[in-house]
């Protein structure tokens, strides 16, 4: 069984700075681009960011921190927004597949009607080394809203997944995610 959940303890969010780390090596060895101008395994150690953490019987496979986010400059209107989405290196397939079912239903059950990410774009989309990447993502229901700068003053290819409740899909993967709130609310949603 997957489970999606907040990271709550100081050892689970250095586990996921660690992941980080691990990716973004995996990331460099390949010539892929990483993230220049923030220090991402720290967001992930901050208790005040929520990020949280797909387990498969207790291995963590990916990390993200989910935001609500009212509106972005190439975005209309509310979204949950996954910012900085590690996966463990060389499991990616499938762990993106599930994050996806799981974020397009969370934001569904959170009524925000889309999901939206950012990944990393150095060059034009079509030729740029993450295209095979993107084109994965399309086939799992993303959207490629264009490329420009992100909220990390990045380069990035825009994604965009309409949000939608999947019945069942707690049989398959459990959330205890903090609804992501601008206040300091700290509800949880299973």
């Amino acid at each position: 069984m997957y489970e999606m959940r907040t990271l709550c303890t100081g050892a689970e969010r250095d586990e996921a700075a660690a992941l980080v780390q691990d990716r973004q090596r995996w990331l460099t060895m390949r010539g892929l681009p990483v993230p220049a101008r923030a220090d991402i395994p720290a967001l992930f150690r901050n208790p005040q960011a929520k990020p949280a953490g797909l387990f498969e019987d207790g291995l963590l496979l990916a990390c993200m921190i989910p935001q609500h986010v009212s509106g972005l400059s190439w975005g209309q209107g509310s979204c949950l927004f996954l910012s900085c989405i590690h996966t463990l290196p060389n499991r990616s397939d499938d762990t993106l597949q599930l994050i996806t079912l799981w974020a397009s239903d969370f934001a569904a059950r959170c009524e925000l009607p889309f999901v939206r990410a950012e990944a990393l774009a150095r060059q034009p989309l079509d030729v740029d080394p993450i295209a095979p990447f993107l084109r994965r993502l399309t086939d799992m229901g993303w959207a490629i809203r264009g490329s420009g700068t992100g909220l990390q003053e990045e380069r990035v290819a825009r994604l965009e997944l309409i949000a939608k409740r999947r019945s069942g899909l707690s049989a398959l993967i459990a959330c205890r995610v903090h609804e992501p709130q601008s206040s300091t609310d700290s509800r949880s949603i299973r």
